[in-house]
């Protein structure tokens, strides 16, 4: 007996020790290329199967592949295990259920074939993927079953000409010859946006897309719509006679900075579609009640207003009875696009808390909002099988990247379907978020997390590198940020902070600093600072980096600048000088509503907030990242930042990444990617822990 127990004991032993050595180091910048994402999840209306896209990294070829997965469900719950439903050779994604949940509908474009919608049967007789005859786009499927609607730039016949709408068709100057011309000649100033790497056709060049419907056997397609700007956000009615939808008939208007999206209804054979909501204000995301009877929509009355959930009646020709009701107006966050509960009771939608994202319902006849789904997480992809009590999402927290789950539809009975990451993150060692509260002048609270070093050792000096997020409208939170990770690996405690102006507090707090940017959050950066100084004593002080992107990159310039907290920078995509960013950016209504107007308008605020008006003050190790093709913030404002600190001689380095956009630190190329996380990760490394930390003066008493 007692030799059984020495050898259960050494066994555990054994088991610990392996452990341990499986958990030795921390999370490293090429572990990118072991990450699987999951998105696009959907659950089938029978609550059989959850459908979901599992994106890979293809290492090899800087490339990323999705395929569509499957799990059988029973009950509610997982039943075996996921199994990848299409071809894994093909690039596939976006799963769309029928409405008996017998056929599967996803996007994959294979070899020449013009038409990416596809199609597979989930029950027998199973079979290849196919298209079905007249289907070129997602499909919407009629709750009868026998039709599908889309959307679609209708087809002229005609093949579109080498350089179409290059030359703006509105051009004063004369084009001498086509052929030999292959430059742009812009008129319109939506010319490019970013993520698109050839500049943008000119608006009349470029067809809207139209409501199509055809027999969901296939036949040859019925355009119901001509109207002058696209159609969108499809929702048919119960009994599949009508179809609403949203537009924007000022779509066009390049001066109209106002939300102006509005809901139509057109009938299923066709007709002059009718505009059901009106003007100040935009209206979107229409959901019909289960019984055909009411219409829930969200509806933003003006730029900076809050976005609210109404719901309105329906006449039996699905017009408007009676003024919509407001179901939100008590509760001070944003809501996301509604589902129906299945006795038409309730609506489902989900929202961002603090540092979470999470299902909540509010009852149609009114009263308080409730939170279904719980816990230091963010849901995203929220699918709802009404009918069968179910739903289904992907979930994130700070250790974990995003994996599949299933839930009752009350958010109870919660089970995992995925574990595509628990292989590879077992050898790895993250270290948890710490929730850290911080009040600064007026008393507004303000909330962060800290994350410690890998191997952290009580009373050991460590760096500390303060992350600061984009927007300045977005939040960070309870979800994975690999960068994070890696530089707690490389010996860094992090600090991330939601500063006003972040979402998830509110809407005074989302626009507390509208005129501001810089001038009152610095504020809610430095105190923070301050607040994980007091908690461990271990951070040293003279040795903090501060770093971000887009609004981050912006702040990160302007804490540089107008601050000595920081001993060095990593900005990216960063904004220095809003005068000449104004004029560069595709997204000038950013600053004429945050600094109430133009620059012209505005030269002195524009001027005040621009860390190039400080640029002197900097001296600081700083290493600039930034895209080439980053229309969002251009690469001249990066540009900026490095002339004027290579003149003061200040140690500087500016990394410019070819192909890129704004989003490279999420959806760029992998090696670049993955490029950009060492970079990042080595300046730091270099300046905060294998150079001497500087010497600080007392300041004078």
């Amino acid at each position: 007996m007692r030799a059984r127990q020495l050898m259960l004991a050494l066994a555990v032993l054994l088991a610990l020790a392996a452990d341990a050595v499986a958990q030795s180091r921390g999370l490293l910048p090429a572990d990118f290329y072991k990450e699987v994402a999951v998105s696009d999840v959907a659950v089938s209306p029978t609550g059989a199967f959850v459908a979901f896209t599992a994106t890979t990294v293809v290492e090899k070829d800087n490339r990323r592949h999705r395929t569509v997965w499957l799990q059988r469900l029973r009950d509610g719950q997982p039943e075996g295990t996921p199994f990848q439903f299409t071809d894994p050779t093909e690039d596939s994604s976006a799963p769309v259920w029928s409405p008996d949940g017998a056929r599967l509908a996803f996007t994959s474009r294979r070899g020449s074939d013009d038409n990416t919608t596809w199609f597979a049967r989930v029950t027998a007789p199973g079979g290849e993927a196919h298209h079905i005859e007249g289907v070129e786009g997602t499909p919407v499927w009629s709750p009868d079953g026998r039709w599908i609607a889309y959307v679609k730039a209708p087809d002229d016949g005609t093949t579109p000409a080498p350089r179409q709408g290059w030359i703006a068709p509105d051009a004063i100057t004369r084009t001498l010859d086509a052929e030999r011309f292959d430059g742009r000649v812009v008129t319109s100033m939506r010319y490019k946006s970013d993520g698109t790497l050839a500049f943008v056709a000119h608006p009349l060049v470029r067809a809207k897309r139209q409501i199509m419907v055809v027999s969901a056997e296939g036949g040859e397609p019925r355009q119901l719509t001509r109207v002058p700007f696209d159609a969108g956000q499809l929702a048919w009615s119960r009994d599949s006679t009508r179809i609403y939808f949203v537009g924007d008939e000022a779509q066009d208007d390049e001066h109209s900075a106002e939300p102006t999206t509005d809901i139509y209804v057109v009938a299923r054979e066709g007709g002059e579609p009718r505009r059901l909501t009106a003007n100040p204000g935009g209206e979107r995301a229409p959901a019909v009640s289960p019984d055909g009877r009411r219409l829930a929509f969200l509806a933003t009355p003006a730029r900076g207003a809050e976005t609210d959930l109404m719901v309105v009646d329906l006449a039996a020709d699905g017009a408007f009875q009676g003024a919509p009701r407001n179901l939100t107006a008590a509760w001070d966050l944003t809501p996301g696009v509604p589902e129906w509960r299945r006795d038409g009771a309730a609506l489902w939608f989900g929202a961002g808390i603090g540092g979470n994202q999470h299902v909540f319902d509010v009852a149609v006849a009114g009263g308080p909002v409730r939170q279904m789904t719980r816990g230091d997480r963010q849901l995203s992809s929220v699918s709802l099988a009404a009918a069968a009590d179910v739903m289904a999402y992907a979930a994130t927290d700070a250790v974990t990247p995003d994996e599949v789950f299933v839930a009752r539809a009350d958010g109870s009975g919660e089970a995992r379907v995925t574990r595509f990451n628990d292989a590879w993150l077992a050898e790895v060692t993250r270290m948890p978020a710490e929730r850290l509260t911080w009040t600064v002048a007026g008393g507004t609270t303000i909330e962060g997390w800290l994350v410690k070093p890998v191997g952290y050792q009580p009373g050991r000096k460590y760096p500390m590198v303060l992350k600061i997020h984009g927007g300045p409208h977005g939040a960070y939170g309870n979800t994975w940020f690999r960068t994070f990770h890696v530089l707690s690996n490389a010996g860094f405690f992090v600090l991330y902070p939601n500063p006003r102006g972040s979402t998830n507090y509110g809407h005074a707090f989302t626009y507390a600093t509208r005129g501001k940017w810089g001038e009152m959050d610095s504020e809610d950066f430095l105190t923070g600072v301050d607040t994980a100084l007091a908690r461990y004593a271990d951070i040293d002080p003279r040795r903090i980096g501060v770093s971000g992107g887009s609004y981050g990159g912006f702040m990160t310039n302007w804490l540089s600048a107008t601050t000595d907290r920081f001993a060095a920078a990593v900005t990216s995509r960063s904004i220095t000088n809003w005068e000449s960013w104004y004029g560069a950016s595709d997204a000038q209504g950013l600053t004429e509503y945050e600094f109430f107007g133009p620059p012209w308008e505005q030269r002195e605020l524009y001027r005040r907030l621009s860390p190039i008006t400080y640029v002197e003050q900097v001296t600081i190790p700083t290493l600039i990242i930034h895209s080439e093709n980053d229309y969002r913030t251009p690469i001249a404002d990066g540009e900026q930042w490095f002339m004027a600190l290579m003149k003061r001689k200040v140690p500087v380095e500016l990394v410019r990444y070819p192909r890129s956009s704004h989003g490279l630190s999420r959806t760029g190329e992998p090696w670049l990617l993955v490029d950009r996380l060492e970079r990042m990760r080595s300046w730091f490394v270099h300046w905060l822990i294998e150079q001497p930390a500087p010497t600080v003066e007392a300041p004078p008493h």
